[in-house]
């Protein structure tokens, strides 16, 4: 008798099939709005993208493909013939050897950043300070980089006078021969972008677990252990960033060497030369086709580099 009382008892505090339903459905007009909202919000940021980047893009790739002098309103279609100039001409192919002065200068940015990353990582006395010294030279307009290193290249400049403190004089015109101008433009490269490279390795170590370290340590790893086994391996997507920005950024290297010799004594990159046949010599058509050569080497180098080094995902813990 109790059970059947309890039974009846608890079937009446239960709620029906029927008292529990669903929420009606939402309006199809709320269900559209919800739908439409986030276009809403990228409009803008899309609107600006198309107008300012792609299609200027459309417009540059259709210049390339015509003899358009950037001033008169007609142009004519010349076909690939910009191209095939481009690549024929010995004066216009031979700024490609150029940029391999400052992609051999990119490895020793990278090796040095990632060495002084590692270094600072661990508790070193003042290495505030060191981090501050490391970083200071990319906050620099590269203007004003230009002309110090300008004179301090100069004939009986900074660095002749700082090398006869040493006992070495030497007559050397560092600006003045091809091999000497470009490896001096490209450590000054190297000391003003090491410190972007520096902060971005700094970051990527500094996000490793400190666990992994002190484990590390009571396993009697050293300091090269650590960087081997512990480090390199955390880093790897940031390390294959610094790769594609070093090697972009060496392929279209401009103002240290436009505004310290202007692209005089064979140190004329890519896009200085582009600049020149688009504002000194109007030839907008064959610039277009330089810019548009530029481009699709930066992304086949940033497809290969992640073919080779696909960007998997790290779990050191």
């Amino acid at each position: 008798m109790a059970d059947t009382t309890q039974k009846a008892a608890f079937k009446a505090a239960a709620p029906s099939a029927a008292a529990v339903r669903r929420p009606p459905p939402a309006p199809r007009r709320a269900r559209l709005w919800r739908g439409v909202t986030p276009w809403l919000f990228l409009i803008a940021p899309l609107a600006l993208l198309i107008v300012f980047t792609y299609a200027p893009i459309a417009n540059m790739v259709a210049y390339s493909f015509t003899d358009w002098d950037g001033v008169s309103p007609e142009l004519h279609y010349t076909g690939t013939g910009n191209y095939t100039e481009l690549f024929t001409r010995e004066d216009l192919f031979q700024v490609f050897f150029v940029s391999g002065y400052y992609l051999v200068a990119s490895a020793f940015q990278i090796a040095a950043a990632l060495y002084f990353a590692t270094v600072l990582n661990f508790n070193v006395r003042f290495r505030n300070f060191f981090k501050g010294v490391l970083f200071f030279p990319y906050l620099i307009n590269g203007v004003a980089i230009g002309f110090v290193f300008l004179y301090f290249f100069q004939d009986g400049g900074t660095l002749d006078t700082v090398l006869g403190l040493f006992g070495y004089h030497s007559d050397h015109a560092w600006l003045g021969t091809s091999t000497s101008a470009n490896i001096s433009l490209a450590g000054v490269s190297v000391w003003r972008y090491m410190g972007l490279n520096f902060v971005l390795f700094l970051g990527a170590i500094q996000s490793i677990p400190g666990e992994l370290y002190e484990a590390a340590e009571l396993d009697g790893a050293n300091r090269w252990h650590q960087f081997r086994y512990i480090i390199a391996p955390g880093i790897k997507p940031v390390l294959s960033l610094t790769v594609i920005l070093s090697i972009s950024g060496s392929l279209s290297v401009f103002e240290i060497p436009y505004i310290m010799t202007g692209g005089a004594t064979g140190t004329e990159t890519f896009v200085i030369q582009t600049v020149k046949l688009a504002f000194q010599f109007n030839k907008t058509g064959l610039a277009s086709a330089a810019a548009v050569v530029l481009l699709l080497i930066i992304l086949a180098v940033t497809w290969l580099q992640r073919r080779l080094v696909p960007d998997d995902r790290v779990d050191l813990v």
